[in-house]
């Protein structure tokens, strides 16, 4: 089951933990699910939070009962696999890179403790993904700082964090410029799964079939997943990671995905290349 840990003060966690940060319900289960449930078959920790609530995401209803029904449909999705759920704690459209934003995101991943932490695009089709990316930067970085803002208070963590940010929407950045990752993850085995945690989000098939026009909602992340994978060149369905510049979060050379993950991870050699790193 699914356990909201918004209240609870635990700093250590038997199994390693990680930890997804996205910006609305249901980005997770489009870019990053699959990833979070290989883990979680392997034994780690795993913790889901969207920033904001997806007060947003309809055309027919009041604020108060889509934020409820999307709190409910995330929860519903952390159940099929055995995630934490962590509240979200602003509207759409308003995840800014405030003090007090990333005070209380600061203060979930020093209780969490992440050894992974997966995130958007730093640059992506959508503000609300950019900035959810750089808030979850930002909290990372300040885990240690004595005299950072934490909200609620939590003491400072000195553990080394590893952090990936995945393939932008649609795969391009904003200026349309096809983005390839530096390492690959497959989900073909759990696709199912991963197509599974998506139909709990029901009010959003709805709301994009409606405002953005997108038909087959489930169909849609699936064959997102397949692009990913024919990029990977090896997988049948994927998902894709670029690993952050290490400095201020762990050693140069940490990569607990690929470590996890074994041959189920494999990293693009050409994209490796070309940061210089080989």
């Amino acid at each position: 089951m699914a356990k909201n840990v918004q209240n609870k003060t635990e700093t250590a966690h038997a199994a390693a933990s990680a930890l997804a940060i996205g910006a609305h319900p249901d980005d997770i289960e489009f870019v990053m699910a699959g990833t979070l449930i290989l883990l979680k078959e392997l034994g780690w920790d795993i913790h889901y939070m969207t920033i904001a609530n997806g007060n947003c995401g309809t055309e027919t209803e009041e604020p108060e009962q889509i934020i409820a029904t999307r709190r409910q449909e995330s929860i519903d999705a952390c159940n099929l696999f055995g995630a934490h759920y962590h509240e979200s704690i602003t509207n759409d459209l308003e995840i800014f890179h405030t003090v007090e934003i990333v005070a209380k995101v600061t203060a979930v991943v020093r209780r969490v403790r992440p050894r992974i932490l997966l995130l958007h695009s730093p640059a992506d089709y959508m503000e609300d993904h950019m900035n959810a990316c750089r808030i979850g930067v930002t909290a990372a970085f300040a885990r240690g700082m004595r005299n950072a803002r934490c909200d609620p208070p939590v003491p400072p963590i000195s553990d080394d964090v590893t952090l990936y940010h995945c393939l932008p929407t649609g795969l391009k950045d904003p200026l349309r410029r096809r983005v390839r990752a530096g390492q690959y993850v497959d989900v073909t085995a759990v696709m199912k799964a991963k197509r599974e945690m998506l139909a709990c989000h029901r009010s959003q098939k709805e709301w994009l079939d409606a405002s953005q026009g997108i038909d087959a909602y489930l169909d849609t992340m699936e064959a997102l997943s397949r692009e990913m994978g024919e990029m990977s060149g090896v997988f049948e369905y994927a998902e894709g990671w670029r690993r952050h510049n290490h400095l201020g979060f762990s050693a140069a050379d940490q990569d607990p995905l690929s470590e996890a993950l074994g041959d189920r991870c494999v990293i693009d050699q050409q994209y490796e290349g070309s940061l210089g790193t080989l």
